[in-house]
């Protein structure tokens, strides 16, 4: 049994809480990223944010699409087959290409993302 305290006492690593970026070291964004500095998280929510500007455009287009149309529903008397033909046919196209753009902006914000973050 030690009679020094001093000859007891444990020394606890762990991983560096914050990283500083060395004075002589190169802007990396990918690392700036990795790190969660207050750069990467500027990158990351601009990404966030031009994603939520492509889901809230495809929104309102949609609202703007579908919203209307149970009022002339409404507003023509018995039009059944008009409602049906509204819906599977005149409505598919737009839907189908509203969902195209939304999925080709989204991989374009994100590959502009990965162009700003790549070491060349």
């Amino acid at each position: 049994m030690p009679a020094d305290p001093a000859e007891r006492r444990v020394v606890v690593t762990g991983p560096p809480r914050r990283t500083r970026r060395a004075p002589g070291r190169p802007h990396r964004p990918r690392t700036e990223i990795d790190e969660q500095t207050t750069l990467g998280h500027t990158y990351v929510r601009s990404l966030m944010r031009a994603q939520l500007r492509a889901a809230l455009t495809v929104f309102a287009v949609l609202a703007l699409l579908v919203g209307p149309l149970p009022l002339l529903f409404a507003a023509l008397p018995d039009a059944g087959r008009l409602e049906w033909a509204v819906l599977g046919f005149c409505l598919y196209a737009p839907l189908v290409l509203l969902a195209r753009w939304y999925v080709r902006r989204a991989e374009r914000n994100e590959r502009d993302l990965v162009r700003l973050v790549e070491d060349r």
